[in-house]
């Protein structure tokens, strides 16, 4: 008999399925993403948006292309060439950006900061590219066109504490929203990295520091850092019991020196702000390929691309059906309607299939309840049921967008 967790559906398979994603030869490493699987992208970045715009973070968006020199500034090239496209136009090398970090920094030194002017936290959801071999490209798992949710804080060395500790915390809450427990690593440094070793020192213990401060177990991943600098990486379980490293915290006291930053201090002196460079998602297309197998599909309301599908039980009550759709998608819940001819059984087991949380089903009894005529939720009745088959009886309109809104709500 065949292990439960073989028998689990791989992430292509399902967002085949259920129309999420599909990839072509055209574009080998990249996604495609359908109406569906697009709709939980965007839930997911603009839900981490709103989570950083609280915490002080700016939003900036920086080129796809730019002149390879700027990598060789930041000590990308001689680290990372390999895995960077290059182009050669009008007799100069341009590179598609495979991170936001040195263009970051271009903002960082676009004017002069003050000390006081710190922490600045730039968060970047741009596009980037790496030249992966196209036998390791899997899905979404393994791609060369990805957004990370990449964000640099530029900080003071005194303020290394506050700042990853309360990255940590930022990292924990998350990821118990998605009921993920997670795992912390502190990555030293590599055999092949760049810097000043005292500095590479300093960032370690910065990270240990903050790390034994917020009190969390960790493990040590011995030379696993950063070509610039050490790092917190933060691992989950799936439902299969597999090991994923996801969000990541690295210290970065050398990209500043490479990129000659600066503030004016408090002594009118100037002085080099360090990085700290993070994500939470990482690959988002890698974050969703997880989170598809993980739920089988059976994704949480909130990310769900459809949350609902409106079932008549014949042509009779599609015009009732039609109603609900328009009053469900006022008040901003992703519904669709089946007005196929078939068996509300049919339709249920359709539903069920594409993972759909609830259905709403409306015959004789549902039209006899509600006001036909009115514009208020109130006075409309449907029947509910859950993907899981459980039956949640005859509520009103009013009542359900009420439950949906209360389950949603703080992922809003």
């Amino acid at each position: 008999m065949k292990n439960d967790k073989v028998q689990k559906r791989d992430h292509r398979e399902l967002g085949k399925s259920l129309d999420l994603f599909s990839f072509h030869e055209v574009a080998p490493g990249a996604v495609f993403w359908h109406p569906k699987g697009y709709l939980i992208y965007k839930a997911l970045v603009e839900f981490l948006r709103k989570r950083l715009a609280k915490e002080g973070y700016q939003e900036v968006s920086t080129p796809v292309l730019v002149k390879s020199k700027l990598f060789e500034k930041s000590g990308h090239w001689e680290f990372f060439y390999e895995n960077m496209f290059h182009f050669k136009l009008e007799n100069e090398t341009y590179t598609l950006k495979p991170m936001n970090c040195p263009e970051g920094c271009l903002i960082f030194a676009s004017k002069t900061r003050s000390y006081q002017d710190l922490p600045i936290r730039f968060s970047d959801f741009g596009i980037l590219h790496r030249n992966e071999l196209s036998g390791v490209l899997g899905g979404v798992f393994r791609v060369r066109q990805f957004t990370i949710d990449d964000a640099h804080n530029f900080i003071r060395p005194d303020q290394i504490q506050d700042e990853i500790h309360a990255l940590l915390l930022l990292v924990v809450d998350f990821y118990k929203s998605l009921g993920f427990k997670p795992e912390f690593y502190l990555s030293t440094k590599p055999d092949k990295a760049m810097g000043d070793p005292k500095l590479w020192q300093e960032a370690e213990k910065g990270l240990k520091k903050a790390l034994e401060r917020a009190d969390v177990k960790f493990g040590i991943k011995e030379k696993d850092g950063a070509f610039y600098g050490p790092k917190i990486d933060i691992h989950i379980k799936d439902s299969q019991d597999r090991d994923w490293q996801l969000a990541t915290i690295q210290l970065d006291f050398q990209t500043p020196e490479r990129m000659q930053l600066k503030y004016i201090d408090e002594d009118g002196s100037s002085k080099r702000p360090v990085i700290v460079h993070q994500a939470i998602l990482g690959s988002v297309e890698r974050f969703i390929g997880i989170l598809t197998e993980h739920y089988q599909g059976a994704f949480p309301l909130w990310i769900s691309p459809t949350q609902v599908t409106v079932l008549p039980v014949s042509e009779k009550y599609f015009d009732l059906a039609k109603k609900v759709v328009e009053i469900l998608t006022e008040e901003g819940v992703r519904v669709e309607v089946d007005l196929g001819n078939k068996t509300v059984a049919a339709k249920i087991r359709d539903a069920t299939l594409q993972k759909i949380p609830y259905m709403l089903i409306i015959g004789e009894r549902e039209r006899d309840k509600s006001k036909v005529k009115s514009q208020k939720s109130k006075d409309y009745f449907v029947s509910v049921r859950t993907r899981g088959g459980k039956d949640q009886g005859l509520l009103s309109l009013d009542r359900f967008v009420q439950i949906l809104k209360e389950k949603i709500g703080k992922f809003q």
